[in-house]
């Protein structure tokens, strides 16, 4: 497992390009037969991803970082599949996992098993965990029973549809929140203006990306922005006190996971357009 650790905001100003990648950069996912873990002291996140490519692949606990028997032990767990058809079993019971389909884990779930229904065609599990203090029930949401929201315009370059799985809209967790965003043909900015929320911690993950594109993500105080370029299938990690934004050079999708103490998703500080520097 990586463990990252975060700098404070006087820290983050001195930094340079490789130190802000080092930190905040997840370009470790989606590797074949294998499971990559990220774990971050914010808000005490683990990002990975798992791609079962003949193999059946267990989401197992790191004794050193987790102390924990089972990875799902003081945690809960949202996946999203952004592959082909596969399925996860948990414990005793088998769930289908078509192509954007989603899944709660929820705590005290001991076994977590991701497989491919085609070893040459996998699918590309990604999920993202926060530590939990109650058990409530998975859930299995398909693509079809995720809450739509359509946002933005294509005269402000950001029209696009955001799907939220694990919400308060849908289920009960405790402090996770998920879903994926799709941007339309000729929209580049994911949002824009952007926010911040002090209230809980953000992981994207990029994807749908071409080999040549890329996404500009903007973070750090809104005051004295920094940026890291992202490939397709990469990550990034973000703070409670910094914003995060991203513009494309061309259309994608990512996936959105939060934890903190609030669950309130429009609960955002927005910043004026003015006063980004």
């Amino acid at each position: 497992m990586d463990v990252r650790y975060s700098p404070d905001q006087n820290g983050f100003k001195r930094f340079t390009t490789d130190e802000l990648r080092k930190s905040f950069l997840i370009d470790s996912l989606f590797a074949a037969n294998k499971i990559p873990l990220v774990y971050s002291d914010i808000d005490r996140s683990i990002t990975g991803s798992a791609v079962p490519a003949g193999k059946t692949l267990k989401l197992t606990a790191t004794k050193k970082e987790m102390a924990a028997e089972y990875f799902a032990e003081r945690r809960e767990i949202g996946v999203i599949n952004i592959g082909k058809k596969g399925s996860i079993t948990l414990d005793d019971k088998k769930y289908v996992m078509n192509h954007f389909d989603a899944l709660y884990i929820g705590r005290g779930t001991k076994k977590v098993e991701f497989e491919s229904a085609d070893s040459k065609k996998p699918a590309k599990f990604y999920f993202v965990s926060y530590p939990a203090h109650k058990e409530y029930p998975s859930k299995h949401i398909k693509h079809s029973a995720a809450t739509p929201v359509k946002l933005g315009s294509l005269a402000d370059s950001n029209s696009r549809t955001i799907y939220k799985y694990i919400h308060t809209e849908i289920l009960q967790t405790c402090q996770l929140a998920m879903g994926l965003t799709i941007l339309e043909k000729g929209s580049v900015w994911n949002t824009m203006p952007a926010h911040t929320h002090q209230r809980r911690s953000e992981v994207y993950m990029y994807f749908n990306l071409d080999p040549d594109s890329f996404v500009v993500h903007i973070l750090g105080d809104p005051q004295e922005t920094r940026h890291i370029i992202i490939r397709n299938e990469q990550a990034v990690l973000s703070t409670s006190w910094s914003m995060h934004s991203g513009c494309g050079t061309k259309n994608y999708a990512f996936i959105w996971a939060m934890g903190g103490e609030n669950q309130v998703y429009d609960d955002m500080d927005w910043i004026p357009m003015k006063d980004l520097k």
